[in-house]
């Protein structure tokens, strides 16, 4: 009874987080270049200083991991200019407010009054030499390797300039943290190396990797998981009082 009295409460209230993070990825499910987010339970023994150390048997179901699906999700052509996609592994680099550094496979990017090339929530883009500037009237391109050119919509039309290039990394996947605001880090705050071997594509979008059915699959499974561990607290509270009765008659 000690061990089914710890293991089910601990479990019940472990399985709502878990339930949490399904209806994150399921409200996720159409976001540009959101990553499906699990969590990873283990046993952990509760340990007591008390000279009186308890029964053995007392274990707490506790969240080990919070783990990140890497997998990619699907391209989507939009044409749009400034609509980046990276193929493969990789992340495009952003410039936060601290001055420091997030990841994101979200490209769907927008040009602020000043000409600088920003996220959807006015987060500037890194490029090779700080936040990417576009020059006014141009009409901009960008290569396989993150390079953006620009063609003057008026003038001489028949000359290309290279403005910028985006900074793209690739930093292994265990450094790899991802923050409260959906960005990633690396796990020492530092930030990432240019990676030339990344890859995007220009005027698509990645989607979302979620799969919607295999979350409402999970969202079952684990409403009946929390189901069973309140039955089982409830069968632990009965055999008390069970066990109360008889001790008390004698």
């Amino acid at each position: 009874m000690d061990r089914m009295i710890y293991t089910a409460m601990s479990g019940a209230s472990q399985t709502m987080s878990r339930q949490a993070a399904v209806g994150h990825n399921l409200a996720n499910a159409n976001t540009t270049g959101y990553r499906a987010e699990e969590h990873r339970l283990r046993a952990v023994p509760v340990l007591s200083h008390a000279t009186q150390k308890g029964l053995p048997t007392r274990a707490f179901a506790m969240d080990a991991s919070t783990h990140t699906d890497f997998t990619p999700g699907p391209m989507v052509h939009t044409a749009r200019p400034l609509d980046l996609a990276v193929q493969g592994p990789g992340w495009i680099a952003l410039q936060m407010p601290d001055g420091s550094e997030a990841y994101t496979r979200n490209g769907s990017f927008e040009l602020n009054v000043n000409g600088i090339v920003q996220t959807r929530s006015g987060i500037p883009v890194m490029g090779d030499g700080g936040p990417i500037s576009i020059p006014p009237d141009v009409k901009l391109s960008i290569g396989g390797d993150g390079t953006i050119s620009a063609l003057p919509e008026s003038g001489a039309q028949n000359t290309v300039s290279v403005i910028s290039r985006f900074k793209l990394v690739n930093p292994p996947q265990a450094d790899l943290v991802r923050g409260d605001d959906g960005y990633f880090r690396l796990r020492d705050g530092e930030p990432a190396p240019a990676d030339e071997k990344v890859m995007v594509l220009g005027g698509s979008l990645e989607g979302s990797n979620v799969n919607p059915a295999e979350q409402m699959v999970n969202m079952i499974s684990l409403a009946r998981q929390f189901e069973m561990q309140m039955k089982l607290v409830s069968a632990a509270d009965a055999n008390d009082r069970a066990a109360t009765q008889i001790l008390a008659t004698r």
